[in-house]
């Protein structure tokens, strides 16, 4: 089974606007939406938003069954080729707030079970491609030596714990960001503004995003 986790409803309804035979349920204090889109069926667990609530929300819908992950949303851009709208596919991920450098001498990032930062995830598609740093704040450009030493060219809030539990469980994951923001100074306000476009942009390409589940589904069987 497909399992989504999406952090805000707003993004969550990119795609139940589109769906077919939506079923809502309570779950562990989450809100679970089953449904189908594009003949596929899926979970969706709104996860609320930070890494907290993302990394629970993943292992909520893997203990429900899924199989292969899926996180869609919006997010910063850094690059300059990344304008608003634009929907890059993730090809790896990291949490730049993460530190145990002090006492394992390992890279920012480097969780205590692994030797290297970034969570590796599947992308073999069309869509432009990026690398995602997820922390606990909304990111204005404070850390951008720290975001330009991980090669992080977008930044949310969730995305690299999902990767981060699906690698944990050596379940498939693929990870779909909508630019809203540059991830600078002006972000906030940019995100503000922008985002109703970027989740517009992200609805039209949620056919392309189940195109691309549906070829990693037929590749694990």
């Amino acid at each position: 089974m497909l399992g989504i986790v999406v952090a805000m409803q707003k993004e969550a309804d990119v795609l139940l606007a589109q769906s077919r035979d939506v079923h809502e349920e309570k779950k562990l204090g989450k809100t679970l939406y089953r449904a189908e889109f594009a003949q596929t069926p899926y979970l969706l667990v709104l996860s609320g938003i930070g890494k907290d609530n993302a990394a629970a929300a993943t292992m909520l819908a893997l203990c429900e069954g899924a199989d292969l992950l899926l996180n869609f949303g919006v997010a910063g851009g850094r690059a300059p080729y990344m304008h608003v709208g634009t929907v890059l596919q993730i090809e790896r991920a990291v949490q730049p707030d993460f530190d145990l450098s002090v006492i394992n001498h390992t890279p920012v990032g480097t969780h205590d079970e692994r030797t290297q930062p970034h969570f590796s995830l599947c992308c073999q598609s069309n869509f432009p491609k990026g690398v995602l740093a997820s922390a606990d704040h909304f990111q204005t450009g404070t850390d951008a030596e720290l975001l330009q030493k991980l090669e992080a060219d977008v930044c949310d809030m969730e995305g690299a714990s999902v990767a981060h539990v699906a690698w944990s469980a050596n379940v498939p994951c693929l990870l779909f960001k909508s630019i809203s923001d540059n991830a600078n100074e002006t972000s906030a306000n940019d995100y503000s503004v922008n985002c109703a476009l970027a989740l517009q942009k992200l609805g039209e390409r949620m056919q392309d995003i189940f195109s691309e589940v549906n070829k990693m589904r037929r590749k694990a069987k």
